[in-house]
């Protein structure tokens, strides 16, 4: 049974009634939507209808299971503080108030995690789901629950779920939400029961998109069509650790102790198991067997990751986020200040949920006083800070996924020389309005095979280069995938350690438990004490493969060799610098760390910045402030201008019109702001730029899915002047295609700036003796030409009229209905959109593709600042609002100051959250 709610004051809890009732009902509530999106008449019936499901704030709720009663403080932008007696009231509130304001965001999110996604929405999700049962994430959320968990985290997950299940007692769909009502129209989908697992499984969600170079080792694969090994390479070079400072600046990796030590630690780096490297550069020759020429079947996994709703962001090079931390002897407070902007996807509602649960009195039976950004749907503070720390994260980058290639046959697949049988299970999609489908869920000992997912992945390597070792690829090779996801692991037991860490001990002893994703952890404390570590189930491999391109699955000698263990992983405590910045740069620098952390990491052009933000402040004798922390987070300084504008006004222009912009570039500062017209056109020379060196030049699954161009075909022979050229389409979605123009994109033309006459400046339709785009600056002159005209097309002929943020809008978009749903309704649900400045791989980071257009891609997702000399002087932002429903005053009440990159006021005592209360609801048993 559920737990009984019932309300003293405020909303009464919607009532079952009959089917009949409740159809009129429902399409009451879609004839509503079209009413608001102004398809219709009815104001008073679109007000009364919306606000059904808005959550009751004041006066209180009796929930059964609760041991005492349970303050829940709302402040202007409905930001939630709870207070109770124990640690189960507390996340029993939680679960509560979460789903209060954001169930229905809950609900798809367990859909999607458990692979049924076509209960709620139907056929159009069955290829999803039987992609998502394949990787199995919800199995593998259950045998953690079952396995690896604490007592206390169980505890504290059931809790949460009877907090939830209370929320849900009693009421319809349409009590619950808007999305609710419009889905019943046509499907009798009713919410179930939350369980632990759902809550658990959410972070197998957020560990795939953040799982680091996967998209990286197709797209090097998918190369190979068009591009040699030398020009593969070239389009991945190495770190830049001279110029770029990595994340660990001290300390160094004992060959002899198995340990990394601190700044005074002795010891070699000259381990056997690889380096740290750069990015990219040509695949060993053990490991590219097979991956040449993969194409077809790797281009239709790429389809399949394309089609699938991401967890928090797109996965790729745009995926990062930026934190800091500076020590108190360069603050004006003298204690530490620390930053964070997690860099994810564009939703509605945000990714995050702001909240404080607090203890009335901290006890061995109320353990926690903490506050900060939440994922609704789980309990506990993921990132944030309690009475005595502060924390932070960033996606590590650490390579923790691996494909195979896999030798198939009708009794199993080839390992070590042997056919092994498949390990197998059956798995059934339920499907709204329609049939239920079986799928048989195949894995090898490398993982899962995702190939038997497409009908096309199934026949594998039809154009493979292999070596004479490989086997006869027959029908073609499958795909595995090895990930440390896919095994149980304790990361919800770190979730609470953390919340309860009282120091930099605990606070590493927590970081241990973070299995996945890996994550970059800074850390500050209210003594004066900075820090970072590096935690993560990651992995070791043998001699010869480096995780950069797919493995031959066949060869036991391509298996994972181990973990890292905890002692052997970076970290850093108070370096004399007085800072430590991450920003997707590398961990550690190459020369003091044996191990391979991955080939491919961001590559330092936000983290440096910041470095030289902070250190300028520093040199000159200042010191910084809160203020001066979100300054930084807001700088929009482009580092490729720096770079590409002197060249750029070198060259002679002719056309009247075009040189008009150019003039543009003379004495700007390179700042990204929303107004400027010099930006806008910069931009699009850049992507231009791009277009004309490199995307051209890419095989069709790599370019933007409908943009065709005349090209060679592929192993053609004889001259140029008499090779027939065939028309070829781009096929992957505009915000995942290349050249993307991030800050991998910048090295590489940075590193051809000394070449004039290199191949890439010579773009496709310049002939063999016409003479034209056939250098650098041809290709400049060019790139200017082109970016003229089509920002022409797009802002008018008149550049007094252009400006950065009319060509960079964000729009916010409902992650269901809103892209799904029909127009009214999404016209109802969707917001935006906003002008935005900054851009690609520039500390402000609003990211956007260049192959795809100026449309932001990702932005930070959260900006927050924490003062550890005062707490309640801490800043902090969302990008939408609190509320996940459309229409209530708090759905993206925050919204315009995040654009503006203003930061609210962030409470924490108990004077400061009841000085800052505006609606206050008590829980009672």
């Amino acid at each position: 049974m559920p737990p009984n709610t019932t309300a003293s004051t405020g909303q009464q809890p919607g009532k079952s009634g009959r089917k009949k009732g409740r159809r009129a009902r429902l399409l009451v509530l879609v004839l509503v939507l079209a009413v608001i999106a102004g398809v219709t008449g009815g104001a008073y019936w679109s007000i009364s209808t919306v606000r059904a499901s808005f959550p009751q704030t004041k006066g209180s709720i009796t929930l059964d299971g609760l041991s005492g009663p349970v303050d829940v403080k709302r402040d202007g932008y409905g930001v939630p503080q709870i207070y109770a007696s124990s640690d189960a009231d507390l996340f029993m509130a939680q679960g509560f108030v979460q789903a209060q304001d954001r169930f229905w965001e809950m609900d798809v999110r367990r859909h999607m995690t458990s692979g049924r996604l076509s209960e709620m929405f139907g056929k159009g999700q069955v290829d999803n789901d039987e992609f998502l049962r394949t990787l199995g994430w919800n199995r593998i959320a259950k045998r953690e629950y079952d396995t690896k968990l604490s007592a206390a985290t169980k505890k504290y997950l059931q809790a949460y779920a009877e907090g939830v299940n209370a929320y849900l007692a009693g009421k319809d769909g349409a009590d619950i939400s808007l999305e609710y009502a419009a889905l019943g129209f046509t499907n009798d989908y009713k919410p179930e029961q939350w369980t632990p697992v759902d809550s658990i499984a959410w972070l197998k969600a957020m560990a795939w998109d953040l799982r680091g170079n996967m998209q990286d080792e197709i797209d090097r694969a998918l190369m190979t069509s068009r591009l040699g090994p030398k020009q593969i390479a070239e389009l991945y070079p190495q770190y830049p650790y001279s110029r770029n400072k990595a994340i660990v600046r001290t300390g160094r990796y004992d060959e002899v102790t198995k340990t990394y030590g601190p700044e005074d630690a002795t010891g070699g780096a000259t381990g056997t198991a690889g380096t740290v490297g750069g990015t990219g550069g040509t695949p060993s020759s053990s490991g590219s067997s097979g991956t040449a020429g993969l194409q077809s079947q790797l281009a239709d996994l790429q389809n399949v990751l394309d089609g699938l709703p991401t967890a928090v962001g797109v996965n790729g090079d745009g995926i990062g986020s930026n934190s800091w931390v500076v020590g108190g002897k360069h603050t004006i407070t003298g204690k530490p200040l620390l930053a964070n902007d997690p860099h994810l996807s564009a939703s509605l509602p945000s990714v995050w949920y702001q909240m404080g649960l607090h203890c009335r009195a901290v006890s061995a039976s109320c353990q926690y006083d903490v506050a900060g950004y939440t994922f609704a749907g789980m309990p506990g503070v993921v990132i944030g800070h309690n009475q005595d720390i502060a924390w932070g994260m960033t996606n590590s980058g650490v390579d923790v996924t691996d494909l195979y290639l896999e030798k198939l046959s009708g009794d199993g697949y080839l390992y070590g020389g042997k056919t092994v049988p498949f390990t197998t299970r059956q798995e059934t999609i339920e499907v709204a309005g329609g049939e239920p489908k079986k799928i048989v869920v195949r894995a090898t000992k490398n993982g899962p095979l995702l190939s038997d997912r497409s009908s096309e992945l199934v026949k594998v390597g039809k154009k493979a280069t292999v070596d004479t070792a490989a086997p006869d690829r027959g029908d073609g090779y499958g795909i595995s995938l090895r990930w440390t996801a896919l095994d149980p692991g304790t990361t919800m037991d770190a979730v609470f350690a953390m919340d309860r860490a009282k120091n930099w001990k605990d606070f590493r002893s927590a970081a241990a438990l973070f299995d996945v994703p890996s994550q970059n952890l800074i850390y500050a404390d209210r003594e004066d004490n900075i820090g970072y570590t590096l935690p993560g189930k990651i992995p070791t491999r043998a001699q010869g493969y480096d995780g950069s391109v797919p493995a031959p699955g066949w060869d036991p000698a391509s298996r994972w060799t181990g973990y890292l263990d905890e002692d052997e992983l970076p970290y850093e405590y108070n370096p004399r610098r007085g800072y430590i910045v991450t920003a997707n740069q590398a961990v550690v620098d190459k020369d003091t760390y044996p191990y391979t952390l991955t080939t491919d990491w961001g590559y330092g052009a936000r983290s440096q910045r910041i470095n030289d933000l902070i250190q300028s402040k520093i040199d000159g004798g200042g010191k910084i402030s809160t203020d001066d922390m979100r300054q930084m987070q807001l700088d929009n300084s482009s580092e490729m201008a720096k770079l590409l504008v002197p060249q750029l006004l070198k060259i002679d222009i002719a056309d009247p019109d075009v040189r008009e912009a150019q003039e543009l570039l003379e004495g700007w500062d390179y700042t990204q702001d929303a107004d400027s017209a010099a930006a806008a056109y910069f931009n699009s020379v850049w992507r231009n730029t791009l277009k004309l060196a490199f995307g051209n030049k890419l095989p069709k699954e790599l370019r933007v899915k409908g943009q065709c161009l005349y090209v060679d075909p592929v192993n053609t022979t004889g001259p140029a002047d008499e090779v027939q050229k065939v028309r070829e389409c781009g096929e992957r979605d505009a915000d995942q295609a290349q050249p993307d123009g991030g800050d991998r994109w910048f090295e590489v033309v940075r590193g051809l700036m000394d070449d004039p006459d290199s191949d890439w400046w010579t773009t496709p339709d310049a002939g063999p003796r016409d003479g034209a785009d056939r250098n650098r600056d041809d290709l400049f002159a060019r790139a200017m030409v082109d970016a003229r005209w089509e920002l022409t097309a797009k802002l008018g002929k008149d550049i007094d009229t252009w400006s950065w943020g009319r060509l960079h809008r964000l729009f916010l978009k409902n992650q269901t209905l809103g892209t799904e749903g029909p127009g009214f309704l999404q016209y109802a649900l969707n917001r935006g959109p906003w002008k935005l400045s900054g851009g690609e791989a520039t500390v402000n980071a609003s990211g956007w593709n260049a192959a795809g257009g100026y449309g932001v891609v990702w932005v930070p997702s959260m900006r927050m600042v924490v003062n550890l000399g005062d707490l309640d002087k801490s800043k902090w932002i969302n990008l939408t609002g609190a509320s996940g429903h459309a229409y209530n005053s708090h759905y993206t009440d925050q919204t315009d100051k995040w654009a503006d990159g203003e930061l609210l006021d962030w409470s924490f005592s108990k004077q400061a959250v009841d000085d800052a209360t505006s609606d206050t609801l008590v829980l009672r048993p």
